[in-house]
């Protein structure tokens, strides 16, 4: 069993949920209720998570987030 951090964003325009779980490539879904959006990140993961096979220690590590203040 191993965790992973997703971020999440609401899509106004959509309205929608967006996960991506940063580092993985493709391990990206949306969903209309957080709910579903963690069942669909779940399985998107278990199918990116296939091609690394045995390889898991080699993932890329989330480190964290930063916020970046820009003057506008």
């Amino acid at each position: 069993m191993k965790t992973f951090t997703a971020y999440i964003e609401w899509d106004s325009e959509t309205k929608l949920y967006v996960g991506i779980v940063p580092g993985i490539p493709g391990a990206h879904t949306q969903g209309a209720t957080l709910d579903e959006l963690k069942a669909n990140l779940k399985e998107v993961l278990e199918l990116c998570l296939e091609d690394y096979g045995d390889s898991l220690e080699d993932l890329p590590q989330f480190v964290g987030l930063q916020q970046i203040e820009v003057a506008v």
